[in-house]
């Protein structure tokens, strides 16, 4: 059951990427929207932590079935570090720095979205793999 469920997270992840990918080239407007609204409130801070966890335990626990398994391990490591450091952060900090770096990396939006498409088919394929 762990597995399925595991699984399920990892391919909504991939689905999620790909939509948000698929939107820098057709909406880029706005994808810009959806990035700079992250940390807008306590609420989505919180939210967008605990979904981080979840998504970084999924890829750990599945890490075996994705391509490249060593990457997927330490990627879900990472997520799941980096988002437990941030619960002790005040969501305001979390805030001000991205009002700040999600400016700078939508200058390169087109990039980005060829990233999220190519990482949200990676997990989608690795997920019902």
């Amino acid at each position: 059951m762990a597995d399925l469920l595991a699984s399920a997270v990892v391919v909504a992840a991939g689905l999620y990427l790909a939509a948000l990918g698929v939107s820098c080239f057709v909406r880029p407007d706005a994808a810009a929207k959806f990035l700079l609204g992250f940390a807008s409130s306590a609420f989505l801070h919180y939210l967008e932590l605990a979904l981080r966890v979840l998504v970084g335990a999924s890829l750990v626990h599945n890490a075996h079935a994705l391509p490249y398994p060593l990457a997927f391990n330490v990627f879900g490591w990472v997520l799941i570090v980096t988002s437990l450091v941030m619960c002790l952060v005040p969501w305001r900090w979390h805030r001000h720095f991205s009002q700040r770096a999600v400016p700078q990396a939508l200058r390169y939006i087109k990039l980005l979205g060829v990233a999220s498409v190519v990482l949200g088919v990676v997990l989608v394929a690795g997920g019902v793999w």
